[in-house]
């Protein structure tokens, strides 16, 4: 799995995705295959498809980040359901956040 701390896909995480045992240095846009072991240097076109490939997947899961951030604390959800049950908490604190960031 790959973390992104950024907004956009980068060379190094198409790397780590396509060959995540390998061994090279990423100097700016400059790759230095340094692998020893069988892994073959992926081609620039390969890398290209697996930054726009990378990127779809993270651009299609932006409504759960946006989610994420507006849902209720986890102690406040537990309280929600302890106090007024399960179908009082899916329709006050989970549909109103659904609904504003539907699933694409």
């Amino acid at each position: 799995m790959i973390f992104y701390f950024q907004d956009t896909v980068r060379k190094i995480d198409a790397l780590k995705s396509l060959r995540p045992n390998s061994k090279y240095t990423l100097r700016g846009d400059v790759l230095e295959w340094h692998s020893d072991n069988e892994e073959v240097k992926p081609s620039d076109t390969e890398i290209t498809n697996e930054i726009t490939r990378l990127q779809a997947e993270y651009d299609a899961k932006d409504y759960a980040r946006k989610r994420k951030a507006e849902y209720p604390t986890i102690a406040d959800q537990l309280d929600k359901i302890y106090h007024d049950g399960i179908d009082s908490w899916k329709e006050e604190m989970i549909l109103p956040v659904k609904n504003k960031f539907p699933k694409t």
